[in-house]
């Protein structure tokens, strides 16, 4: 059934421009939600401003800094100007139209990611049906997964992520549909630009340019446009500078569609430009180590075995499949008629088949993780749409059938915007805290190191400008040295690593600390153990000390304490994990009479100073309550229950927040410095004693 003929409509451009104009507007109103819970909210401003919710936003937002004002000229991990859209457009609007950085990282999601709904509405348009186009670019622009990553103050290259490959998509289809060299030269140089936009999804981009090639090469094979149009796609999936790829792409667009070129030359031609991209962009290879990427599990297999990160990101784990439809349609149901419309749309106009990756990837989300939901949105919209067009098409009435249509499309956006409503995701960091950071900024230099979790690297270096160890995107082996000095119970080997780590990073041009040092994969690489326990009760050379390292310990670390011991608790050798430590953490008691509940099982019986776990009943070793007076001075009470027992009690009670935990953890440097500012004077000095978080400053 021709869903043109359903709608027999007939748009102007100045319709087609108004109702593209209306979807771009609902997109960014219904972020603006976001913008109005959280104004009211001193907690969430600096500088006048509402903050990101994002931590990588502040990977991008540091390169904008770099570019704009010169800061962290030693930090080799900030990226430059051209790295990538995201920051080069943060760049030009604050350098060129007066906004602040901190406005443009804000706001920059939302207007961006929007766009989506230009090739929705010129998907529809390109089949004679415009309103189900626009119905769609209302539903895509806003559902679940495409709304978490793009909301307002989400600044990341994730603005990106389904809208340009959803104009590559359009251009192709367009090429295809109306065959004229100008579709056939955008669809490539959408393609070309797309690395600068968005290079997490270029094995996606891979996989719908070697799909339309097929395609082409299966159903229209005699034809002279077809193999010029592969010519154009194939130069564009080739990994050339941009500079060199765009004059190439004019080049060959002009040469080969000259009509005096015969069909056997542009096959050959198009063949020699089809192997040279599969042998220089190893699409094959990039295409499986992505996804295999986010199917590894466990530990490092050569070497020495370093814990895989992967394993603890939430967006990287297996999801079960209600969250899978409700981030890709928001409900089961609405999952369901996008999946089933797709099938009916490939029937029925069998070109949407190159939107399979999209539509593929999105379902590898069951496997890979959620982030993968957010490409197949858009077209899921389109699919769900185009079913509810078809099925009103018994519908004789054209209003009551237009009417139909509006109201499946808003029962399918109605749990999306009860999803937003309910999304009160809050900023990155806190006022205070960002606070704590401002002061860190002003002491020492931009050279100096900050000792911390990788979840709060790029934040450091935009608010602080220090350099740091691991980050969002330097998190591999590193991972166990920062960790091994956050849980150790050594105080003097926390500050021994931590100081011949920051030298050995510097010293060695910036190489993975841990490899360097314990000569992984090198011939005779160190027993860490040994070395480790040197460092505890030995005697150490350290290296002469060119940099100021201060350790940031905030309070946000205990609710992921857990996940930072998991890098250091095992045999590096083997890869075995060692005794696991209990911890737990909670906000959520309840105190009745004679024991407060903790949740999870736990209690703590107070006349028996003992906890109840589950079905068993341990002592308690310690109890310990801290708690600030109107001073900000912190005062420890200590109480010794059970010296056999290995689990104490610590209730924090400014933050009314209870700790259990075995001694292993309880000593770590992180609980000693942070819980109860009990530090080495010898090693250590305290920057700022904030409950929110804690500065000290490395004196070795």
């Amino acid at each position: 059934m021709n869903v043109a003929a359903i709608e027999k409509e007939s748009f102007s451009k100045a319709q087609l421009a108004g109702l593209i104009l209306i979807a771009y507007f609902f997109s960014l109103l219904v972020r603006m939600i976001w913008v109005y819970q959280m104004g009211g909210a001193d907690e969430y401003y600096w500088n006048g401003q509402l903050m990101i919710n994002t931590n990588d936003g502040y990977y991008f937002a540091s390169g904008a800094q770099k570019a704009l004002y010169g800061m962290h000229e030693f930090n080799p991990r900030v990226p430059e100007l051209y790295k990538t859209a995201t920051i080069a457009l943060a760049v030009f609007v604050t350098k060129y139209l007066g906004f602040s950085l901190d406005t443009v990282i804000l706001y920059m999601p939302a207007i961006i990611s929007s766009l989506v709904v230009i090739p929705i509405v010129l998907i529809g348009r390109l089949y004679g049906a415009t309103l189900s186009g626009f119905c769609a670019a209302l539903l895509g622009s806003v559902a679940w997964s495409y709304y978490n990553r793009t909301m307002v103050g989400y600044f990341d290259t994730d603005m990106f992520s389904a809208m340009a490959p959803m104009f590559i998509l359009y251009f192709l289809m367009a090429t295809i549909r109306k065959e004229t060299f100008t579709n056939a030269f955008l669809a490539a140089l959408s393609i070309a630009v797309y690395r600068f936009l968005y290079d997490q999804g270029l094995s996606l981009v891979y996989a719908m340019g070697l799909l339309y090639m097929v395609y082409m090469v299966v159903f229209h094979r005699h034809e002279k446009f077809t193999y010029h149009s592969i010519i154009l796609i194939a130069i564009a999936l080739m990994p050339l500078l941009w500079w060199i790829k765009l004059p190439l792409l004019a080049v060959a667009h002009f040469v080969f569609k000259n009509e005096r070129i015969g069909l056997r030359f542009l096959v050959i031609a198009a063949g020699v430009a089809v192997l040279t991209f599969l042998v220089t962009g190893n699409g094959f290879s990039i295409i499986w180590a992505k996804l295999s990427g986010y199917l590894s599990r466990g530990t490092e297999e050569s070497g020495l075995h370093f814990f895989q990160v992967s394993q603890t990101v939430r967006e990287a784990g297996r999801i079960p499949f209600e969250m899978m439809a409700n981030r890709i349609s928001g409900s089961v149901l609405g999952v369901l008629v996008s999946l089933a419309g797709y099938l009916v749309l490939v029937y029925k106009r069998r070109e949407f088949i190159l939107a399979l990756p999209l539509i593929g990837i999105g379902v590898f989300s069951l496997w890979g993780g959620l982030r993968f939901t957010v490409y197949a949105v858009p077209i899921a919209a389109i699919s769900a749409v185009y079913l509810f067009t078809l099925l009103a098409a018994y519908i004789t009435n054209r209003y009551a059938r237009g009417g139909v249509v509006a109201a499946l499309t808003a029962a399918m956006l109605y749990p999306n915007i009860v999803h937003i409503i309910e999304y009160q995701v809050p900023t990155v960091f806190f006022k205070q805290e960002v606070a704590v950071l401002d002061r860190l900024k002003q002491l020492g230099s931009n050279k100096d190191y900050v000792v911390t979790w990788w979840d709060y690297g790029y934040p450091i270096w935009y608010y602080a400008e220090k350099n740091t160890l691991i980050d969002g995107g330097k998190h591999s082996h590193d991972n166990f040295i920062v960790s091994e000095i956050l849980t150790t119970s050594s105080q003097l080997e926390a500050a021994r690593l931590s100081r011949i780590a920051t030298e050995t990073y510097v010293a060695s041009g910036y190489r993975i600390v841990a490899d360097t040092l314990f000569k992984n994969r090198q011939p005779g690489p160190l027993d860490v153990a040994d070395y480790l326990e040197q460092l505890r009760y030995g005697d150490a050379e350290l290296p002469a000390k060119r940099h100021d390292v201060y350790f940031y310990l905030p309070l946000r670390m205990l609710d992921i304490f857990p996940t930072v011991k998991i890098f250091s608790n095992l045999d590096l050798k083997t890869g075995e994990a060692g005794p696991r430590p209990f911890f737990y953490t909670t906000q959520a008691f309840k105190n009745e009479g004679t024991e407060v509940r903790l949740g999870n099982g736990i209690s703590l019986l107070k006349q028996e100073g003992a906890l109840q776990i589950g079905q068993q009943k341990v002592a308690i070793r310690n109890f310990f309550q801290t708690q600030y007076d109107r001073e900000g001075k912190l005062h420890v009470n200590q109480q010794l229950l059970d010296a056999r027992s290995p689990i104490s009690v610590i209730f924090m009670a400014s933050y009314n927040r209870f700790l259990v935990l075995d001694e292993s953890l309880l000593n770590s440097t992180y609980v000693q410095l942070f819980v109860f500012e009990n530090y080495d004077k010898s090693l250590f000095e305290p920057v700022t004693m904030d409950p929110m978080a804690k500065v000290y400053r490395l004196k070795i």
